[in-house]
């Protein structure tokens, strides 16, 4: 039988296969000879101290055991000619529920607004290079959604949703690094995402399940309490499932849902900057001053402080990284931060966000349940006025914001586009302002070194989540006013990150086949 055993050793050590081997053997008491294999079970570094320490727990397989393989396989037969489910948007919450569809014998129909991620490369970098914004393929719309251009952090907050462990299984299916079962903290990289996404794309259609793209959806088919299908153009599709995983930054599928009286809400969300540093500074802080040398990853952060009763707090840390434009059309400015997964970038970057409540916005004569995205759209066409009405964003040096002073000169910046110097202090609605800046003063005094004028901040950081919500009944999932229609993922209000929303199209591919009795 196997054993499991528990190491606390140096980065080094880790590194070191045999020398593993070796203390393995010791502490399970099989002597290396016959050690027939180990599966490392959990990964972690600990670096709350000078002499950091990397945490294995390791199971221990002898020569006489047969070990279980890691990853079930996935299960499927072909679907061609079974019962379809609609599935609006081919993110991680679309793509994982037409995967779990398919294993519970139900054909996904994925319907995508974007393009395919070979020829989403070359919309992005028109982005870069002309400044130029295709509304339906670029860093938020396309084949994988948001996700597939992402920073590809793997890990939740939450461990309610749902089977975190079968996520990261169906993503080693399609080509992942299987050290994502077991890292603390696992990560793919933007260089290994498309090839991943393009993986599954294959899985589905081998598997009978469809797949169209380029077919934006432009309205949705019910009879009042019971969907019917939706619509994109003339086209037309029927069927009395359907997925909505459209992700947070389809606001014109809001505006659908509100034309055809289906109930939103509005919901808290958070805005704020993205502020970048040298990787090696952040390095230094957080290894003691120590140089990282080639057994450490590039180090990173998580810092949250409540300011004045709301959350500031900073999001997707992308050590290594480079900031990205994440805009979904031509007169705004926005934001994201992503990882190659080598981490070898020489920039670390980070959100940091203020927590806006409903009540923090005052309504402008528009509908109620608009309020916060209508204050979104407003912060982001600010920034790209003050960008000049281009996609270079607007900056400032960290110091220089705090104090309230004018950048004359800015450092470089991972910012493809490039910046354009901007007294954000001055424009940044107050109380986002005032947070943020008593929030970074609290982090420096957490991080010594933090708070440097060798660190920049760019406007503006707005899509960490949907300010709206398409409510769904806690049990059965679908909409709490029209049968049949299932909000999912994150443009649903109901998760954030590629996990989370891949968790909750495999709950939803699950309700709907418990209500159809399969």
């Amino acid at each position: 039988m196997s054993k499991l055993i528990r190491l606390s050793v140096s980065p080094e050590t880790a590194a070191d296969e045999i020398l593993i081997r070796r203390l393995s053997g010791s502490l399970s008491g099989i002597p290396p000879s016959g050690i027939t294999s180990l599966r490392i079970i959990r990964r972690s570094i600990d670096a709350r101290k000078k002499n950091i320490i990397i945490n294995l727990e390791i199971e221990v397989f002898s020569d006489q055991d047969n070990p279980i393989p890691a990853i079930a396989p996935f299960n499927h037969c072909n679907v061609a000619g079974s019962p379809e489910v609609i599935i609006v948007g081919a993110g991680p919450a679309g793509l994982f529920a037409a995967l779990r569809l398919i294993e519970l014998g139900f054909r996904p129909v994925i319907i995508e607004r974007g393009k395919d991620v070979s020829s989403r490369k070359k919309d992005i970098a028109r982005i870069s290079r002309e400044h130029i914004i295709n509304p339906d393929s670029n860093y938020c719309f396309g084949e994988g959604g948001a996700g597939t251009f992402s920073d590809g952090k793997l890990y939740t907050r939450s461990r309610k949703r749902g089977d975190n462990k079968r996520v990261l299984e169906l993503l080693c299916l399609h080509g992942a690094n299987e050290n994502i079962l077991y890292e603390a903290h696992p990560h793919l990289g933007t260089d290994k995402l498309p090839g991943v996404i393009s993986a599954i794309r294959k899985s589905i259609t081998g598997a009978g399940g469809l797949f169209m793209l380029e077919k934006r959806v432009t309205d949705l088919i019910h009879d009042g309490n019971k969907i019917k299908g939706i619509a994109s153009g003339n086209e037309k599709y029927y069927s009395p499932h359907v997925i909505l995983a459209t992700g947070h930054s389809a606001r014109d599928v809001y505006e659908i849902c509100s034309a055809r009286k289906i109930k939103l809400e509005r919901k808290s969300f958070s805005m704020g900057v993205r502020v970048e540093h040298p990787q090696d500074l952040i390095d230094r802080i957080q290894y003691h001053g120590q140089p990282r040398g080639k057994y450490l990853p590039a180090a990173s952060y998580n810092l949250v402080k409540q300011v004045d009763g709301r959350g500031v707090y900073s999001f997707c840390m992308c050590p290594g990284g480079f900031i990205v434009p994440s805009a979904t059309s031509q007169e705004e400015i926005v934001v994201n931060g992503m990882s190659p997964s080598q981490r070898n970038s020489p920039y670390a970057n980070s959100g940091i966000v203020v927590e806006i409540r409903p009540e923090d916005i005052r309504t402008s004569g528009g509908a109620e349940e608009f309020a916060g995205l209508d204050f979104q759209k407003e912060f982001e066409r600010l920034a790209w006025e003050e960008a000049g009405r281009t996609q270079a964003a607007p900056a400032q040096r960290l110091m220089d914001f705090i104090n309230g002073l004018n950048s004359g000169t800015l450092p470089e910046v991972s910012y493809f586009p490039g910046v354009t110097s901007s007294s954000m202090h001055e424009w940044i609605p107050g109380f986002i302002g005032k947070r943020l800046k008593e929030g970074f003063s609290v982090f420096g005094s957490i991080m010594k070194g933090f708070l440097t004028n060798e660190a920049v901040i760019l406007g503006v950081e707005s899509r960490t989540s949907s300010p709206v919500r398409i409510p769904r009944d806690p049990v059965t999932l679908e909409h709490t006013g029209i049968s049949g229609l299932y909000p999912c993922g994150e443009g649903s209000g109901y998760s954030g990150g590629i996990v989370s929303s891949a968790v909750d199209g495999m709950k939803i591919a699950e309700a709907i086949a418990a209500k159809s009795g399969r």
